[in-house]
């Protein structure tokens, strides 16, 4: 029987006045609409709108699936669904959009120093604030939606792209994003205000205080480093599980191996490793068993996965997955499901020879 996921309407959340209201959930939202999501490891996504896995929702509507998509952290009006709407109007945002609630620690949502020339109100600013803990977003973003965000954001003016070290992100999974993109501030103007030597977090004061506030611009305090260039999914993240034939010692390590650096760890995943009879195991994820493997960081992912993805080829998709300490790594999964239900489980892993 399958789940009912009724849909919200824009009307629910509205934008006014600045940052807007945000659900409570994880949501997806296209066409005036949004979904709430929920997760699943089981799901190649990670996430289900209802008992769809994200991914093929997603596919249903020709849009690109989540391992094709940057965690950027949103910490203003861009997590309010009015907002996507009007982003879609004014600016071209194409497709679905993923927004998967977070909790940050050690940054902070701040009021920014100068007025939005749109609407004359204040907007919000990252900030590092040691020892903040609050909720935001990260959205899960596809190139063509960080080009309207650029637009949106005046990249390179107000606002920049940047990788942000400072803090630390964990999704509502439990899965911890490693220096996520996000806008920064650019200028003076999106600087944060210092009032009596201070930044004002926005979970302290609303619009109309905020708009009263005098005092003067000073540093964000983060670690960045700006981005040039779009951001590339594949950046993200470094870390690769491996359990078959490409762990050390295994018949494609050769090819993986001028990629790694330093040495691997063991570590499991949630899934079940079938024997596909051809020399190489076949994993799958619906299952709360723990598939013994090893987590390789790579040096350049941009570089490498495309390469593995070859090796690999149409058998296999990769997906990102969730380990049980909250990191998050790629790893290949089996595609066709049906191939599994003939091919035996593996109890113990696949052994290296």
């Amino acid at each position: 029987m399958s789940v009912v996921v009724a849909p919200f309407v824009d009307a629910e959340h509205p934008a006014d006045p600045y940052p807007g209201s945000v659900p409570g959930h994880s949501y997806v939202h296209h066409g005036g609409r949004g979904w709430p999501l929920r997760p699943d490891q089981a799901a190649c996504a990670g996430w289900r709108v209802g008992r769809r896995d994200l991914d093929d929702w997603l596919a249903e509507r020709d849009a690109p699936p989540v391992a094709a998509r940057v965690p950027l952290l949103t910490y203003g009006s861009n997590r309010n669904p009015a907002k996507l709407t009007w982003l879609r109007e004014h600016l071209g945002l194409p497709g679905p959009v993923v927004l998967i609630r977070a909790t940050t620690y050690d940054l902070a949502a701040v009021w920014a120093a100068g007025l939005r020339a749109r609407d004359g109100q204040r907007p919000a600013t990252l900030c590092a604030r040691p020892g903040a803990v609050e909720s935001h977003a990260v959205w899960l973003a596809t190139p063509e939606q960080v080009l309207a965000l650029d637009r949106c954001e005046g990249r390179g003016e107000r606002y920049r792209l940047a990788r942000v070290r400072t803090g630390r992100v964990v999704l509502e999974d439990g899965a911890t994003v490693d220096a996520p993109w996000a806008y920064t501030a650019a200028s003076q103007v999106r600087l944060p205000l210092l009032v009596d030597g201070r930044p004002v977090r926005c979970v302290d004061i609303g619009q109309s205080d905020a708009l009263a506030l005098r005092g003067e611009a000073g540093p964000d305090g983060l670690d960045v480093s700006e981005v040039d260039g779009p951001p590339r999914a594949d950046e993200w993240p470094d870390r690769l599980f491996v359990y078959g034939t490409l762990q050390p010692g295994a018949a494609g390590w050769p090819l993986l191996a001028p990629f790694v650096v330093g040495p691997g760890r063991p570590a499991t995943l949630p899934g079940v490793v079938h024997d596909t009879g051809r020399g190489y195991p076949a994993l799958r994820l619906d299952s709360d068993d723990l598939v013994p493997g090893q987590v390789l960081t790579l040096r350049d992912p941009a570089a490498a996965l495309p390469r593995l993805d070859r090796y690999e080829g149409e058998e296999f998709r990769r997906v990102r997955v969730r380990l049980p300490d909250g990191s998050v790594c790629w790893t290949y999964v089996w595609t066709n499901l049906d191939d599994l239900h003939r091919m035996p489980a593996l109890p113990h892993g696949w052994p290296v020879t």
